[in-house]
């Protein structure tokens, strides 16, 4: 299988999507200069280009991008080349108007914008095919092409009458009967049991509460056909050029798509990221992506898409300052990146996305953007051949997995201050901050390589994913788990007293009562007692309660004393197994959105991807990313930067936190 090391060959690539069809060919030329000036070594062409290609049906104008693919080629630039899927020429929402998607109330999504396409249309898909078929056909032998870049940032919905057809097909696939489709979906209640399946619809809009596993089950099939869409296009290029690798670039913590699944359909792992500079966390928001696509990369991944400044859709687009584009883009580089691009290369003067920066800005070549943008190049070409190819060393996993995602993050909860990006986030901030390198990974992978798995919250754990829990602490590992883990099974069906049985016995619970959600202000003290006391005192609400609660587990030994700035921390000690657990509580939702997500709405792995550890700070830490056969060095942070905790769990205990 062709990798990304195919296509670096020892250098860090460095460049961005590049869309001349905006400008006049005279500008191209001035283009060029300029790319070589910067260092850049890479382009993406094409990926909003199909009005441009097709500008009629059946009807191809190739001659712009041959002349661009040879005045690339002469001056050593490599092209990513691009299927323009993603944004449909107008004609084709026109003359086939079921190829446009429908929201769950029923609206059609217009052309006008982009990724105005339904991913079950067969005429769009047809159409599709068709151009990836003659752009790999006319260019597969092109001295510049080096990569192929599959549609852009998949993520559409459709609730339309095709979808609902292929939503009803995949159904027939997964469960095999009405039956068993009733039984997973929990019909009985609500009085919902089908006896038909051309009765069952996606989740359209409804007067009250939707059935939860129904949507559930909506948002896998998504994942699933968009992943159709690509793999597709993939197969096809691969037909003219299977030495050349394909990726399409994900979004970060994206809801609508299993990037894990996704992930190991493609040659190279890329995504977009786009931190706020103003944001203080804006550091940590860019770690945590640039640890997940890592991981599902399992080694070098490709930054597909940055800012050089400003972006143009938040409330407030901020600059960034002086050298943060430097800082974050090292940053990438020290936790695995091996390309570094960004959108867009000149800067548009006119669409939405005009206020959106580029490595060329309004400014000219005289602007600050671009000066910065050539002195990065110069800082990229100087440590490539130290890094290009290494490895990242982490001992510590963060476990993740969208199928959770999607089934805790539905309308009936017990809390919906609950947020699953900000929880995870919190994790890995902790151990960003503390100075430690961190993997992801998905619950079934293999996790043997770690000292430390961390499980932010899993609210739906399938029985294989429970098992591999349980190897793992039988193994000798440390496991760390939150709040609402392990509730559901995979059809988001509660499991037998809360919490699935096998947890509760490793943790060391014997009764999980109720979940007990606090209100924005409040918080929760553990007293002291053997009954475990918890005391709830609402700020500002004159709420004041106490309730008492057993001590979870028969036979544990109970300990506590009190944590600086915050609860006491209870001890459970449980020697049952060869490992440690810990489980722990949550903290108060933070009103704000999360850094790092372009848009408000972004390969598993099977064991621990090793590269020499990295800075976790924008400080200066010792340890940075190691080229090929380096040792790996340990990153220090400081002392004061590391959270404190209840100090070493001895092996076979558990704790409560």
């Amino acid at each position: 299988m062709p990798r990304l090391s195919d296509v670096t060959r020892g250098r860090l690539l460095y460049g961005g999507d590049y869309n001349p069809e905006q400008w006049p060919e005279e500008v191209w030329h001035e283009d060029v200069r300029l790319m070589k000036e910067a260092g850049v070594n890479s382009v993406t062409l094409g990926v909003f280009s199909w009005s441009k290609l097709e500008p009629r049906p059946g009807e191809r104008d190739f001659g712009w991008l041959d002349r661009l693919m040879d005045l690339m080629h002469d001056n050593g630039i490599g092209v990513v080349l691009a299927t323009p899927t993603a944004s449909p020429p107008p004609w084709m929402g026109h003359l086939h108007p079921d190829t446009l998607p429908r929201d769950a109330d029923g609206r059609t999504e217009w052309w006008g914008g982009r990724q105005h396409f339904s991913h079950s249309s067969a005429t769009y898909r047809r159409y599709a095919a068709a151009l990836t078929e003659d752009l790999a056909a006319r260019y597969a032998g092109h001295p510049a092409l080096t990569l192929w870049h599959i549609n852009n940032e998949y993520c559409t919905y459709d609730w339309g009458d095709e979808a609902a057809d292929r939503f009803r097909a995949w159904l027939r696939h997964r469960y095999g009967s009405l039956d068993a489709l009733n039984t997973a979906w929990g019909t009985a209640f609500w009085s919902q049991g089908y006896g038909d399946w051309a009765e069952v619809l996606p989740p359209r809009h409804a007067h009250y509460l939707k059935n939860p596993t129904q949507v559930l089950d909506f948002k896998r099939f998504t994942s699933d056909m968009l992943l159709e869409c690509y793999t597709a296009e993939r197969d096809i290029v691969r037909r003219h050029t299977p030495h050349l690798p394909v990726t399409t670039n994900f979004m970060p913590l994206w809801a609508g798509q299993d990037a894990w699944r996704w992930s190991e359909e493609e040659d190279v792992v890329s995504v977009d990221l786009y931190p706020d500079p103003a944001d203080p966390d804006g550091p940590g928001a860019g770690a945590l992506v640039q640890d997940m696509t890592r991981s599902q990369a399992r080694g070098p991944w490709m930054l597909m898409e940055q800012a050089a400044g400003p972006v143009n859709w938040r409330r407030v687009n901020h600059p960034k300052p002086r050298g943060l584009n430097r800082l974050w883009s090292l940053q990438a580089v020290a936790r695995g990146a091996d390309a570094v691009c960004y959108f867009q290369w000149r800067q548009s003067r006119q669409g939405a996305e005009k206020f959106h920066s580029g490595m060329v800005g309004h400014a000219g070549e005289r602007g600050r953007t671009y000066q910065e943008i050539k002195e990065l190049g110069a800082d990229l070409a100087r440590i490539a051949p130290h890094v290009a190819g290494g490895q990242v060393t982490a001992d510590v996993a963060v476990l993740h997995d969208w199928h959770s995602w999607w089934a805790g993050d539905q309308e009936a909860r017990p809390s919906r201050e609950v947020d699953y990006p900000e929880v995870l986030g919190a994790w890995h901030r902790a151990l960003w901050g503390a100075g430690l390198t961190t993997d992801f990974a998905h619950p079934g992978h293999d996790l043997t390589g770690y000292r430390l798995v961390v499980v932010p919250q899993l609210y739906l754990l399938t029985d294989r994913a429970v098992d591999n829990l349980l190897g793992y602490v039988r193994g000798g590992g440390t496991l760390v788990c939150g709040f609402l883990t392990g509730v559901a099974d995979q059809d988001d069906r509660v499991r037998p007293g809360g919490m699935d049985a096998r947890l509760r016995e490793l943790f060391g619970i014997r009764t999980l009562h109720e979940w007990w959600p606090l209100e924005p202000g409040e918080t929760a003290e553990c007293g002291g007692g053997l009954r475990g006391t918890f005391l709830v005192r609402g700020t500002g609400t004159g709420r004041h309660r106490r309730r008492d609660r057993p001590l979870p587990g028969r036979g544990t030994r109970r300990t506590a004393r009190r944590a600086p700035q915050g609860p006491r921390l209870v001890r459970l000690h449980a020697p049952r197994t060869g490992g440690a657990a810990r489980a722990a509580g949550p903290r108060r939702r933070r009103r704000r959105r999360p850094a790092g997500a372009r848009r408000a709405p972004g390969r598993g792995r099977g064991g621990p991807a090793r590269r020499a550890a990295v800075p976790a700070q924008p400080r200066p830490r010792a340890g940075d990313r190691g080229g090929p056969g380096d040792a790996p060095r340990p990153a220090d942070g400081d002392d004061r930067d590391r959270p404190r905790h209840p100090g070493p769990l001895r092996r076979g205990g558990a704790e409560a936190m």
